[in-house]
Parts: C-alpha cells; structure tokens; sequence
C-alpha cells in the first residue's frame, strides 16, 4: 500500500468481534488470565494494551521498522533511548536542535557519566572529528531545529556503519510521511508525536521506531522497566491524527512555501531558513532524501524591537510553543524552546535576539500574509 492508504488504515481492523473501525479505547490497567499460566498477550497496561500496541504497530509500519514503541512525550522518548547507554559513553549530536534535547544532555545524562559532542553535522567531516573511542552513537536531527540544516542520512548512515555506532534520528519535523530514516540506513528513529503525528495540539506523546529487532528488545525492556508509557486515550487521539497527515502536511508545506518566498522579499526580514527554497544550502539534499520539505521554517528580523511587536500583533497565527498542528505557531527560541542552550552557544549558532520560528498550519495562506504583513508594520 502507498504511505496515504496506510495513514488512513492505522489501527484499523483490531477488534474482530464487533468489526469497530475506530480502534477501541481499552481503558483498563490490568486483564483477566484466562487460567493459571495463560494470558490473553494482555496483563498489565504498563507492559502492554490493546489501544497503545495499535499505535506501535502502526508507527513501525509507516516508519519501516521491525517494532514501534509509545511514551507519554518525546522527552520520555529520547530518555528511555538514551538509557541504552552507559557511564563513560559517548555521542555525537547536532548542534543545532531542540532545546529540551540539549537540557536532557547535558543538564541529566551527564550527570551520569554520559557525555556528548555538538556539532554541525550537515558537514560530515565535522560529525567524524568528533567521534572517539568512547563513542556509541550519533544523535541527528534533519531538518534541525530551529535552522533548518540538513544532514545527509545516507552518508551519516555510512559513517555510523564504518564506527560501529547505533544512529538515531529525530524524525519530528519531517514524520514518515515525507522522510524514512531507517531506510536510509539509521537504528532508531524517534518522533514527538505532540506535533505532526498528533497534529491538532491536543496530546503530549512520543513514538520510536526501530530497525532491528534485537534492538527492538532493548528498548520494549526499557519500556516496561522505566513506565513512561502512552496512555489509552492519548493512544487513540494519536492514531486519529495519524490518519490525515497525508492532507495535513501537503496544506501545510503549500502555505510554508509561500510563507517563505514572501518573507524573503520583506525588507524587515534578513534571512529565511526553509529547505523549500532553491537558495537554501540543503534545498537539493532534501529532495533527494524526502519526498518534501515539510512546513517549518525559521526568519530573522533586521532589528530585535521588532520581535516582541510582531508577537503582540499576530491575530491568526499565534504566539505558542509547539509546533506541528493544524494552526499556525510562532515562537521565539531564544527565549522560548532553546532557553537552556547557554547564550554564548545560541549565539554562535545563530539562535540570536531576532530569530523566530514559524510552524505553518492549514489556514487560508491569504489570512496568514495579511496577518503576518500587518505584524511586521513598524
């Protein structure tokens, strides 16, 4: 089936006795045992349940994977990843990327003995400086968050194959609709749910997806172990979600494209950071690793008093953390997602006082040029 068609069908087809064609919100902890030493693969919802193995199942599927995981938030996700690790052990990550990501890093698994390494790894030769001999993984984001470089998946894949490293990737920004990381070589690939999966800014989750299944193992141990695992009815409004990606994004990344062409000729905006641009550095890396470019992009403002203006004069698009639903999101990363990364980091990368981050939705792009023009009036 093409990626639409199993969009629409995730988690179809699980409850063979009334034929429901939703999938059936099983909100319960534990499960009777049909005698002494036999289950129904169902005992306590920690470990498993009915609405939730629905989604794995369906997040392995569209991601090409042989298992598929769900937490309660893609923080919850990336640690339970993480503690595949042990003290004294070694990654290398995108410099550019989450904020949460890098305070997880280096405020808590450091602590423990866990180091990392930021760097620029849309420059391969950059990420292989990097690694040593006490490094285990990369940890990619691409498109990173929020300036848009793209990392090249089939050469990272090939320089964490040469090392022995396991290569996990944050495929949020672009979900498996529009890129397939563990076809092109990663482990493990890893999702806030929150965001396009979801899509309507309604629940907190995380999905990871994993090529292998030893490594599938791993991680279902962790799983169970640690219990951060996604709810039932958190469960269910992902799978809802899940089934109009496909239209969601094709909107979204029309209105993302227009968006960016128009702030391009702003004489208020300096830069714009869409891989959808041709003048984009990474614009033809993307269309050969995605079937898109997916709808964020960042801009910066030619002066920094403009930025709180802008943000008290949007009307349509709104001042939010998030990203990835239905409605138009704007943000300020310096104070907002990426706080936790110190000033001189976010400096030097480029996350200054006048950069803003734009997550497109599906409104009427006149109604979002309009209010983004009338924002931007001095």
């Amino acid at each position: 089936m093409n990626m639409e068609t199993l969009l629409v069908r995730a988690g179809m087809e699980k409850d063979n006795t009334t034929g429901a064609i939703s999938t059936p919100i099983y909100q319960s902890a534990t499960f009777q045992h049909p005698e002494l030493g036999e289950s129904t693969g169902y005992d306590y919802s920690r470990t498993a349940n009915p609405t939730r193995t629905a989604l794995e199942e369906a997040i392995a599927s569209l991601e090409g994977g042989t298992k598929g995981f769900a937490f309660s938030s893609g923080m919850a996700a990336i640690t339970t990843v993480l503690f595949l690790f042990k003290p004294g052990d070694h990654l290398v990550v995108s410099e550019d990327l989450y904020g949460g990501t890098y305070r997880l890093l280096a405020q808590v698994f450091h602590e423990f003995g866990i180091t990392a390494s930021f760097v620029d790894t849309s420059c391969i030769e950059n990420v292989e400086a990097a690694i040593c001999s006490e490094t285990k993984a990369l940890l990619i984001e691409t498109p990173t968050n929020p300036l848009m470089k793209i990392t090249d998946l089939r050469r990272i894949a090939d320089v964490a194959k040469t090392h022995d490293l396991l290569l996990i990737v944050d495929n949020t920004f672009m979900t498996p609709y529009l890129q397939q990381p563990l076809a092109l070589g990663a482990d493990i690939t890893l999702h806030s749910a929150t965001k396009y999966l979801g899509g309507h800014n309604d629940t907190v989750a995380g999905l990871v997806a994993v090529r292998e299944e030893e490594l599938g193992e791993r991680i279902g141990l962790l799983q169970n172990a640690c219990g951060s695992i996604l709810g039932p009815q958190d469960s269910w409004l992902i799978l809802r979600g899940i089934k109009t990606l496909a239209i969601r994004l094709e909107k979204q990344q029309q209105n993302a494209l227009a968006l960016a062409r128009w702030l391009q000729k702003h004489p208020e905006v300096e830069a714009v950071h869409y891989p959808g641009l041709p003048e984009h550095s990474g614009h033809h890396l993307a269309g050969k690793q995605a079937s898109g470019f997916g709808a964020m992009l960042s801009f910066s403002v030619r002066n920094p008093q403009l930025v709180p203006h802008l943000l008290k004069n949007v009307k349509i698009i709104t001042f939010a953390e998030s990203l990835g639903g239905v409605e138009s999101l704007i943000t300020f990363p310096a104070r907002q997602t990426h706080a936790d990364i110190p000033e001189e980091a976010r400096e030097q990368l480029g996350i200054t006082d006048r950069l803003l981050r734009l997550s497109v939705g599906i409104e009427n792009i006149d109604d979002l040029l309009t209010d983004l023009e009338e924002a931007l009036r001095c």
